[in-house]
């Protein structure tokens, strides 16, 4: 895969001592507020941040919303109008300043805010950070603000049917194939007053740009302030005192918010050490200070902190994630750690599956909402693209919502209103740093030559697409588009029984139980994965309705894995051909990383953070460099996939099994070293199961192994019990778990019920008599409770 380097620059701000910025003062209203509903009937404590539901689960008003069917009975919350109130007080100096303002960092969504009885004015978006000034009307003692929200079910549907894509609100509360409907409400981000003379800085941003023509780096810094007067001739110095960079400006600061841009221009005799995606680089960044002085007061600074890693990523070695566009923009922690990690971002704006209005008030809110977000979240290196849709070109294209001929041309004109002349106009203003594309999936170029909305938005010839397919055989790697970029793409599977033994009772935990089908959301799902899991596997037939439940359980996962695996490696040996003009796929984002809820999914990572079977075969399908093998018309292939940017000089180690015996019925090593150019994928056996994996000039292995059934392994012949046995040891912070099969054992699973943590390795093939397998803990834990809680299920183990 190509990749391109780039600037990475944090920010010291500092500001001036007069009453700017470090002597303005803020105090946060966050902590216990009083909640009411409609009626007055309920009153309790709610915690801010948060949501009602939280709160009437914290004061036992409600149970856990995910028990069982409790997503049903608890309706009624989302239907109620709910206020929040606090009560305050404040010093003079404090109302003394120029300027007071009440900031609400997030409100879910519909409201109206008051403070001492006068209204500051009303909310529609969850996306949106919103303002009030409130000098004037501060007290000193017994400040009462109220947010008072309404309905937010009742607020769409009053708007049209169907009516979620009528408020902006995270688009997936209101229920989605893999998830619950809790269309929530409640202040989900931060409150406090901020009081302050002359100036507030309200967000600071920095983009790195190349000159080429120059051979010099650019960062242009953005301001956007609140300035309670015309502040003229102001200085301000940028610089980055490790590449011998400095620049000084004058800028004037009108009254009221203004936003304005400077540029500091690297020094081109500094070597400049640049930002690289996980496993093509470091991330080393620098700091940009910023220094200004009013009225040549003193100097002060403040200087932003970051966390470590984003592990459950890194691990199963993924270097890019999508932040969907029918949830939330993330928090900037989840953004300081993809930064940290070096984990690239495709950041959707927040419209999936829907068609969207485009009266003023609409577009005024989504055009604020697009500002901000984009004004917030472009200093990070690890957006690579921003998306202004999920879906929606292709439900217009395809026609999900039966369009009468005649008025689809005024569906289109809104759909480019929205995306096009709005969302798109304000993103290439606001950021020149990073391309942005329409929708998801498009045909780019192509889409925008036909109007916008492509003839076929799946056309894998151009741009990235999305592909399921539930009925036809998964492992069948000719039905899959052989795209530029397969952005989504996935198969369902049940989450482990320690994750459902949380939210159900024994009598729910049957596969056919008035519980199962419930918390399937996805149209004919559980009978889905039994047929194709049915089409590769004999299905679990215990007369013991437990261990049949938990079997089929295991065979979801088992399919769910194999059905990832075989894509994600069909598109990564697909980067270096290009076949009738199809293919050179550089990139797979497979759907969908993680669980908000205990159910079945299309998720590689539970509801709690269990791994599924799937996440530990990312490891190796996504691993820097793979051997893969695959059968076309009858002949078998080998290709190489390697993203590194080194050449390698690796041979071939093949092996042939019986299923009922250990030794290899015939072993193949290629002693010519082969020539695996990085950033490619390369064909180099031809030539019935194999395990095959690829070793150095000394024979070392490198890499992990890879395998390839040529049967469904329901008509595999010598399958043998193969009574499995483990024991536990503690090694320093971790635990290795020894395993000794009697046979060859695929599919072995091992799990340690509720208690918390991973395997180095797990759903894996076991073709050597012995192994070993260490487990990573997430709370204290002992060899005596592992060696209780872990049990060893193979596919054998389940017929």
């Amino acid at each position: 895969m190509s990749v391109c380097g780039a600037l990475f620059v944090g920010l010291v701000l500092f500001g001036c001592c007069c009453g700017g910025l470090s002597e303005g003062s803020s105090l946060s209203l966050d902590g216990k507020w009083g909640l009411l509903n409609s009626n007055g009937s309920l009153s309790l404590g709610a915690q801010v941040p948060g949501c009602v539901h939280s709160a009437l689960q914290q004061q036992g008003i409600i149970q856990d919303p995910y028990y069982r069917f409790n997503d049903v009975l608890y309706q009624w919350i989302a239907l109620e109008n709910w206020t929040y109130s606090t009560t305050f007080s404040l010093n003079s100096p404090f109302r003394d300043k120029s300027k007071v303002l009440l900031i609400f960092e997030g409100i879910d969504t519909v409201s109206t805010v008051s403070l001492n009885g006068i209204t500051l004015g009303q909310t529609d978006n969850m996306f949106q950070r919103y303002d009030f000034s409130v000098k004037g009307i501060l007290k000193d003692k017994d400040n009462v603000l109220e947010v008072s929200l309404t309905s937010p079910v009742h607020y769409a549907k009053d708007r049209r049917q169907c009516h979620v894509n009528f408020i902006r609100k995270e688009q997936c509360s209101f229920s989605w194939d893999w998830g619950p409907s809790f269309p929530t409400m409640g202040l989900w981000k931060g409150v406090r007053l901020e009081a302050f003379d002359q100036i507030q800085i309200i967000q600071v941003s920095a983009v790195t740009l190349y000159n080429s023509n120059a051979s010099q780096w650019m960062v242009e810094v953005e301001l956007v302030v609140d300035a309670v007067y015309t502040l003229n001739d102001v200085d301000l110095t940028l610089s980055i005192s490790e590449l011998m960079s400095v620049e000084s400006h004058k800028v004037q600061f009108v009254t009221g918010r203004s936003k304005v841009k400077f540029t500091l221009h690297i020094n081109t005799q500094s070597k400049v050490k640049l930002w690289w995606p996980r496993g093509h680089g470091e991330q080393p960044f620098y700091w940009v200070d910023i220094t200004g002085s009013l009225k040549q007061e003193k100097i002060v600074n403040e200087i932003a902190k970051g966390e470590e890693f984003v592990a459950v990523v890194a691990d199963a070695n993924m270097n890019a994630l999508r932040v969907w566009g029918g949830g939330v923009y993330e928090q900037d922690l989840f953004y300081n750690l993809c930064d940290q990690m070096g984990i690239m971002v495709w950041q959707d704006f927040m419209f999936a599956c829907a068609l969207y209005p485009t009266e003023k008030d609409f577009i005024q809110s989504v055009r604020e909402e697009v500002v901000q977000q984009v004004q917030r979240l472009k200093s990070h290196p690890s957006i690579i693209v921003w998306s202004g849709n999920n879906e929606n070109e292709a439900a217009l294209a395809t026609d999900w919502f039966d369009i009468p001929g005649t008025e689809k041309p005024k569906y289109v004109k809104d759909y480019v209103t929205l995306y096009v002349n709005n969302i798109r106009d304000i993103v290439l203003k606001e950021d020149q740093s990073r391309p942005f594309l329409v929708s998801s999936p498009t045909n780019g170029a192509e889409s925008e030559q036909e109007g916008w909305v492509s003839e076929d938005p799946y056309d894998p010839h151009y741009g990235d697409t999305h592909f399921y397919s539930y009925t036809h055989d998964c492992l069948d790697w000719t039905s899959f588009p052989r795209t530029r970029f397969a952005s989504e793409y996935g198969f369902q599977s049940w989450p482990s029984l320690s994750t459902l033994r949380q939210v159900s009772t024994e009598d729910d935990r049957r596969y056919d139980s008035a519980f199962s089908s419930h918390r399937q959301h996805h149209g004919d799902g559980n009978q889905q994965m039994l047929q194709q899991a049915a089409l590769h596997f004999l299905l679990p037939n215990s007369t013991d309705a437990h261990k049949r439940y938990t079997d089929t359980i295991y065979i979801t996962q088992v399919m769910q894995a194999q059905c990832v695996k075989a894509q994600s490696e069909f598109y990564r040996r697909s980067q270096s051909e290009l076949i009738e003009g199809k293919g050179m796929t550089m990139g797979a984002l497979y759907w969908q990383l993680n669980d908000i809820w205990q159910a079945p999914s299309w998720s590689s990572i539970e509801f709690g953070g269990k791994w599924k079977m799937l996440h530990y075969f990312a490891q190796n399908f996504f691993a820097p460099f793979l051997p893969i093998g695959f059968e076309d018309e009858d002949e078998f292939f080998i290709y190489v996939v390697s993203d590194l940017d080194e050449d390698l000089r690796l041979s071939s180690a093949i092996f042939l099994y019986n299923w009922s015996k250990f030794h290899p019925v015939r072993s193949i090593y290629n002693k010519i070293p082969i020539l695996i150019p990085g950033g490619s994928a390369v064909n180099i056996y031809k030539s019935c199961f194999v395990t095959f994996h690829l070793e150095d000039k000394d024979g070392k292995q490198q890499g992990p192994s890879n395998y390839l059934f040529f049967s469904p392994l329901k008509d595999a012949q010598g399958i043998l019990p193969p009574n499995i046995t483990a024991k536990v040891s503690k090694e320093g912070e971790a635990f290795s778990i020894f395993l000794q099969s009697e046979a060859i054992a695929p599919f072995v699973w091992l799990d340690v019920g509720d208690v918390p943590g991973r395997f180095s390795s797990n759903g894996f093939l076991m073709f050597t008599r012995n192994t070993t397998v260490s487990f990573y803990p997430w709370r204290p834990t002992n060899v005596t409770e592992l060696s209780q809680s872990l049990t060893v299920t193979t596919l054998r183990d389940v017929y």
